[in-house]
């Protein structure tokens, strides 16, 4: 099992990043996976342990778990993902994060 890839992202990001994450894991996320996020997100808090919400990636390529929080008064919101067990899925993970982040 690898180290769980972290980091935050501008909230305005949350959509295209879980897009390539499922495209890279061989899953077709659609509206209802982001319905179904967006409503999961809301009201977390990442200072709390327990202020995460997780959701699954299950593709034909990788099961990617995404923990997302916002970062309260911000528009950050963190991000963890598991399951990133390749080289190259876990550099296209921790790029998606440092991209999202600035853009």
């Amino acid at each position: 099992m690898t180290e769980p890839i972290a980091g935050w992202i501008m909230a305005r990001n949350l959509r295209p990043l879980l897009e390539l994450l499922s495209h890279y894991a061989g899953y077709a996320f659609d509206q209802t996976d982001w319905d179904t996020v967006a409503l999961g997100v809301q009201d977390t808090d990442d200072e709390m342990l327990n202020g995460w919400y997780s959701y699954p990636l299950t593709g034909t390529i990788a099961t990617l778990e995404v923990r997302l929080a916002h970062a309260v008064g911000s528009d950050v919101t963190s991000v963890g993902v598991t399951g990133a067990e390749t080289p190259e899925l876990q550099i296209r993970a921790d790029t998606l994060l440092s991209a999202f982040a600035t853009v």
